[in-house]
């Protein structure tokens, strides 16, 4: 697919006020080509990005710098896995169905002014560089192998056995680039009995523990609100890469697989739950918004809202309990560990919600947080941009899209004291930058245009 003049891609990350900056087309810095003006900094609500290495005096380079990641997956877990190493610097070359694209693009809200793509792709494609191929040709096939005998890393999140039968499996890759690093995301992993189901991270959140223990005794067990199950595998697919690479680096170079299987990230956090159950024979269930076994932490109501109040060690119940006025509980030395309070919890409950409910969320937490005692509204998205600490800390970024539209994306994470993540430009048009990288393989503009007429791009 070509490349559009009027494409979704990307602006730069704004600068502070005193260094706003148009982007240049033909400026290598910005792989778009498509220029766009950054928005300015200390928009009203939200965050600048004075943290990108540009504004902050430190190298352009970002940790990653130099990492050449091939992304070949769909919608979360492979997407996110490879956005995070971009926004650390590594190049990632996202191959996209020709036709269609990625079906995030069409994901959640939609955009209206650039051809009703979702504003989630703004964020979950920032700096990768759309690159079309049908992978189904033998032709475009070759063009992976390609990419991938220069790779570091390949990420993907197809069901197993589907690359293979491409030629495209790491078998097959590792012999053109013994030193590949193949982070192979799925719902069940490459081996075992369910392989070859389908899986999406509703199914792995419900295989791995977390449905069962979400939610109330009473009701059936809800979603969390957000993909979590293939981010979590995102983030053990990321961690698994890192490992991979120093390990191909410091022991002779040779790369290996990374095989997360989206149940098992999410079983992976699931705490205490196994050495509860063989041990004790105990299933753990839903128990709200409590803390089960740790008291108090707990949602309490007050009297324009909700608040989370973690009292959960035994200075801060002491403390918890002189702010709210029971200086009885405080010092009662039945409550004085938490082994004591749990079976108290409901009277410990009642009494923090007896004095939250007589108060406006602000009030409650003046006196909680003058007594130095962890508690929280409960955030929504609107909260967020206007908090301070999401500002002091520039967690929300503006930028602009090539129409002037503003729009503002979260910053990146973790922050790095010398070499940050920045975003670069945002998710790019479909095919964007096929021409480009078909060049770098060493195609020339006629065997590009035979390629596109025979749908191979």
């Amino acid at each position: 697919m070509s490349k559009s003049s009027t494409s979704f891609t990307s602006s730069e990350p704004s600068r502070s006020p005193d260094s706003v900056a148009t982007s240049d087309p033909s400026d290598p810095s910005d792989p778009s080509g498509m220029g766009g003006n950054p928005g300015t900094a200390g928009t009203p609500g939200a965050a600048s990005s004075q943290n990108s290495a540009a504004t902050a005096g430190l190298p352009a380079r970002g940790a990653l710098a130099g990492v050449k990641v091939l992304e070949l997956g769909t919608l979360i877990a492979g997407p996110f896995a490879a956005r995070m190493l971009g926004e650390f610097g590594a190049e990632v070359i996202k191959i996209e169905d020709p036709q269609h694209g990625d079906p995030l693009r069409k994901w959640r809200k939609l955009h209206p002014d650039a051809g009703g793509t979702s504003l989630w792709w703004a964020v979950q494609a920032r700096n990768k560089k759309s690159v079309t191929i049908n992978l189904k040709s033998s032709e475009g096939q070759e063009i992976v192998r390609k990419l991938a005998a220069q790779a570091d890393i390949v990420v993907e999140n197809f069901r197993p056995g589907l690359l293979e039968r491409f030629g495209l499996g790491y078998e097959q890759l590792s012999a053109l680039n013994p030193g590949l690093v193949m982070v192979r995301l799925s719902g069940y992993g490459q081996t075992g009995p369910y392989r070859d189901r389908p899986g999406f991270g509703a199914i792995a959140e419900s295989m791995g523990g977390l449905r069962h223990i979400t939610g109330y005794p009473d009701l059936p067990p809800p979603r969390i609100g957000i993909s979590i199950g293939d981010s979590i595998a995102a983030l053990h697919g990321v961690i698994g890469a890192m490992m991979a690479l120093h390990h191909r680096n410091a022991n002779g170079g040779r790369g290996q697989v990374v095989d997360v299987a989206l149940y098992e990230a999410v079983f992976n956090l699931m705490e205490s739950v196994v050495p509860e159950y063989s041990v004790a024979g105990m299933v753990r269930e839903r128990t709200g918004a409590s803390l089960p076994g740790i008291v108090p932490s707990n949602t309490y109501p007050c009297a324009d809202g909700m608040i989370v109040v973690g009292g959960n060690s035994d200075p801060i119940f002491k403390r918890l309990m002189h702010a709210i006025g029971r200086a009885d509980l405080a010092e009662d030395p039945g409550l004085a560990h938490n082994d004591g309070r749990v079976p108290r919890t409901q009277e410990i409950d009642d009494a923090i919600g007896n004095w939250t409910r007589e108060r406006p969320i602000e009030e409650a937490l003046d006196v909680l947080q003058g007594a130095d005692v962890p508690a929280s509204r409960i955030y929504t998205v609107a909260d967020m941009f206007k908090d301070p600490q999401f500002i002091a800390r520039q967690m929300i970024q503006r930028h602009t899209f090539p129409d002037g539209t503003p729009i503002d994306l979260p910053n990146v994470t973790p922050k790095l004291s010398e070499t940050p993540g920045q975003t670069q430009w945002l998710g790019p048009e479909l095919g964007a930058h096929t021409d480009e990288v078909l060049a770098r393989l060493g195609y020339d503009a006629e065997q590009i245009k035979a390629l596109r007429e025979n749908g191979v791009i």
